[in-house]
């Protein structure tokens, strides 16, 4: 059996970002990673958005760690390099609908969103011409990432600092021991002083595979569906209409390129499933021609679709950071929106729940090399 001190499981945006952290803190870690390359997961399905910090219950973790990762994620991306715009975003709101919109704006105020600002029909007129809208609250620090680039950068940090990754290593399962935590992966036994459960949609069946880590938390799925445009985009910034129950409505959005692509909708589903239904398309024009009456026939056409996941059915929950094992076990369920932008602060909390850094010579040869090796050799 291998003994290692951390295992961070998950590969995502925030597995890469808790195993750079922990490294840096001087942690010996190994990453497994069921699929055959890092990011494949939700990580490579979202909108791309940093996101201001607007939408969250003042107080709760999203809220806290949504404004203070966003701060983080914009230093990170400038200090290394990794493709980032602050854009700026509107969410506009329809006839009847200002005050929804002042309730938004408060919100975001409480949570320490800086640059917020209310905006009459003419003054959005005058920011997008395109756009019709009675009110919008503009946020001029919501932004864009090439989450791609981003994960690579976090995944070199990491390695730099001694983290191994291991490809196709999934949790086949394990139990909670009284130094640490005992993992079947990859075809190899894990002896582990700190798991950190970083896997996505898949938390909870972590969570159950492993004797002795409590209750797994129930869960729903939505899935969003994005549709791409044919048309050069019309906006310099991000639209969005004002949030639905599980989601932020029907927005648009650009990535680095300046392609423009609208969504995601809120599709609850039994499973994860990423198929977009090319009927969904009317559904989308009716709702993006409430800001966009311009929207030409036929423009749209399905693009991809990402899965949220929803602790306890719930539409609006929480992160939840189980940490009543901690340090041996800390288990983070419930990464949606905004987990991308919150990413490098909830990596913080997970060194503050394995109990800082070691500060200890690493070996010359990592006991997850081995695991590593054989299963790229498998692939």
């Amino acid at each position: 059996m291998e003994r290692v001190d951390c295992v961070v499981i998950g590969a995502g945006v925030v597995g890469l970002a808790a195993a750079r952290a922990l490294a840096l803190a001087g942690r010996e870690v190994i990453v497994l990673e069921a699929l055959a390359a890092p990011g494949r997961g939700m990580s490579s399905r979202s909108s791309e958005v940093i996101h201001a910090g607007l939408y969250y219950p003042p107080g709760s973790l999203k809220a806290r760690l949504c404004t203070a990762g966003r701060r983080a994620l914009y230093a990170f991306c400038t200090e290394r390099g990794v493709p980032c715009r602050k854009l700026g975003k509107l969410v506009v709101a329809g006839p009847g609908q200002e005050g929804e919109l002042a309730a938004l704006a408060a919100r975001g105020a409480a949570n320490g969103v800086e640059g917020l600002r209310l905006l009459a029909a003419a003054e959005v007129r005058a920011l997008e011409p395109e756009v019709a809208a009675a009110a919008a609250l503009l946020s001029a620090e919501t932004g864009i990432v090439d989450s791609h680039a981003l994960m690579l950068a976090l995944l070199a940090e990491a390695a730099g600092a001694g983290a191994v990754l291991a490809l196709r290593s999934p949790v086949e399962g394990g139990r909670l021991a009284e130094d640490g935590v005992v993992l079947r992966a990859g075809g190899a036994a894990l002896h582990a002083r700190t798991v950190v459960n970083a896997a996505g949609l898949g938390a909870h069946l972590v969570a159950a595979a492993i004797a002795g880590a409590g209750p797994a938390p129930a869960v729903g799925f939505a899935r969003g569906s994005y549709f791409g445009c044919r048309v050069r985009a019309p906006f310099a910034r991000l639209v969005y209409p004002l949030p639905e129950p599980g989601g932020l409505g029907i927005h648009a959005t650009l990535d680095m390129a300046g392609r423009i692509r609208f969504g995601p909708d809120v599709e609850w589903i039994d499973r994860p499933g990423y198929a977009v239904d090319p009927a969904r398309a009317g559904a989308f024009a009716a709702a993006i021609r409430r800001y966009w009456p311009g929207l030409p026939d036929g423009a749209l056409y399905p693009d991809y679709a990402g899965v949220r996941v929803k602790l306890d059915g719930a539409a609006s929950p929480d992160f939840r950071i189980a940490t009543a094992a901690a340090p041996r076990l800390i288990q983070l369920f419930g990464i949606e929106s905004p987990g991308l932008t919150a990413a490098l602060a909830l990596a913080g909390e997970v060194v503050r729940a394995a109990g800082g850094g070691r500060g200890r010579a690493r070996p010359r040869r990592h006991p997850g090399a081995r695991l590593r090796d054989r299963c790229a050799g498998a692939g």
